[in-house]
């Protein structure tokens, strides 16, 4: 099957997903253009939490395709963790989706609860220096069941990227900013 019929096959799969809207294959100079706006982002602080590591961004682009899609309200995130935060190597906070978790979670004294983001050791936040050694703010790569199970590519992956990135890709893309809508970006490799 040649390259193209399979970049076509991978992007009807997107739009056959609940709240998928558009889709569009990156060029290079796209992929260039999102490597500076994640650097950018990644250098900001995050949730008021720390610097950002968008992880599964830095994936994707290390990919053979790259396909961007606009989602809706009807879209369903990927599986928590989508954030998690580290200080040096160790995971220290993350957020979760699942309401008897979080409440379970918010029962414990140790953990300072954000919204649906849970910080393990609240004790972490005063001792830290924000500014010499603060947190990372990671998003990792996550994987999409629904791509990968179509023929002839290989290591799937989808990553959120930052606002600057999403407005990026909206208009490139001709999508408003409109709220509730956003973006994903979705990377694999050709089977050789």
């Amino acid at each position: 099957m040649q390259h193209e019929e399979i970049i076509d096959k991978v992007q009807q799969r997107l739009k056959e997903i609940k709240g998928v809207g558009e889709t569009y294959v990156l060029c290079e100079e796209d992929r260039e253009i999102i490597k500076e706006l994640e650097k950018k982002a990644d250098d900001m602080t995050l949730m008021g939490l720390g610097r950002g590591d968008n992880r599964g961004i830095k994936e994707v682009l290390k990919r053979d395709v790259v396909i961007p899609f606009t989602t809706n309200m009807e879209y369903v995130w990927p599986s928590c963790p989508n954030v998690v935060l580290m200080h040096h190597d160790r995971v220290v906070g993350e957020d979760v989706d699942d309401e008897c978790k979080l409440n379970e979670l918010k029962s414990c004294k140790d953990n300072l609860v954000i919204g649906n983001i849970v910080i393990y050791d609240k004790d972490l936040l005063r001792s830290i220096d924000p500014k010499n050694d603060p947190l990372i703010v990671v998003l990792p790569p996550k994987p999409c069941a629904e791509v990968e199970e179509l023929p002839y590519i290989c290591n799937v992956v989808l990553a959120s990227p930052s606002p600057p990135t999403d407005e990026y890709l909206k208009q490139k893309m001709g999508q408003p900013q409109t709220h509730g809508t956003g973006t994903f970006l979705l990377g694999f490799d050709f089977e050789h």
